[in-house]
C-alpha cells in the first residue's frame, strides 16, 4: 500500500504523516507514506481544469492538476491519497464538501481521505496532551486547561503560551517567516509521543474513522 499526504506546510505533515502511520499499522505494517508539503494553504483557481498558473504553489492552487496526475498514474492500485488542510476561518463541513466533490472529479479511481484540523494543525498536538508534556516537561497545564478543543481562537497562538509560557508574547511579536520555524520545532518534537488512542479532537477522530474505512477497502479490494 502506497499513502501520499498533501499537506500545506511541513509542521501540519509531520503531525499527520505521524498520526497516518500510527492508524495504518492497527492494519497492516506493508506501506510507505509520503508527505508532500505546499507553500500554504492557497486559493481554489478559477478555472480548475486547466494547468496552474505558472508561480502557483499553495496546496488548493495545485489540488485540481496534482489529482489528475495521481489518478493518471496510481488508478486501481492500493494507493491513498491524503488531503491535509487548515479549515482557519473557512466553515469546515463547507470546505470538506468541496474537498470530497473535487478528489471525486479529478481523482475518481484512487481512494482519498480529507483531513480537515479546526482551525489549525495545532489544535491537534494541543488533543494529545501526553505527548505534550512527554515533549515539553514544562508546558503551562493552566492555559491548555483553559483551551477549548477545535475552538477558533488562534490556535497556534494557545499552543505558544502553553509552550513558551512568558516568552510567548516575545515571539509572536517575531511574526513569519520565523514563527514558522518555531511550529516546525514543535510538530517535530511533540508529533514523536502523538498516539490515536490518546487524541481528544473531534476533527481528528473524524480523519481518524476516514482513514481506517479507507485502508480497509484497500486491503479488502
Amino acid at each position: 500500500m502506497r499513502v501520499e499526504i498533501l499537506s500545506e506546510d511541513r509542521s501540519g505533515g509531520m503531525v499527520l504523516q505521524r498520526l497516518t502511520n500510527c492508524i495504518i499499522k492497527e492494519y497492516t505494517t506493508e506501506f510507505t507514506s509520503v508527505l508532500r508539503p505546499h507553500r500554504g494553504c492557497g486559493y481554489w483557481p478559477n478555472n480548475p481544469d486547466l494547468k496552474p498558473e505558472p508561480f502557483a504553489a499553495g496546496l488548493l492552487e495545485l489540488l485540481p492538476a496534482k489529482l489528475r496526475a495521481y489518478d493518471k498514474v496510481y488508478a486501481g492500485t492500493d494507493t491513498i491519497l491524503i488531503v491535509c488542510i487548515d479549515s482557519d476561518d473557512h466553515d469546515p463541513e463547507e470546505l470538506m464538501s468541496r474537498l470530497k466533490a473535487t478528489c471525486r472529479k479529478y481523482a475518481s479511481g484512487i481512494a482519498t481521505v480529507i483531513a480537515i484540523s479546526v482551525e489549525e494543525m495545532e489544535s491537534w498536538m494541543l488533543a494529545d496532551k501526553n505527548a505534550l508534556m512527554m515533549a515539553y516537561p514544562d508546558a503551562d497545564l493552566e492555559r491548555l486547561a483553559e483551551y477549548e478543543q477545535d475552538s477558533i481562537c488562534g490556535t497556534w497562538e494557545v499552543l505558544c503560551d502553553v509552550l513558551l509560557r512568558e516568552q510567548s508574547a516575545r515571539i509572536k511579536r517575531i511574526g513569519y517567516p520565523a514563527i514558522g520555524q518555531y511550529k516546525t520545532t514543535w510538530a517535530e518534537k511533540i508529533s514523536k509521543y502523538m498516539l490515536p488512542g490518546n487524541n481528544v479532537s473531534p476533527s481528528f477522530k473524524k480523519f481518524e474513522l476516514a482513514l481506517s474505512g479507507a485502508v480497509k477497502q484497500v486491503l479488502h479490494a
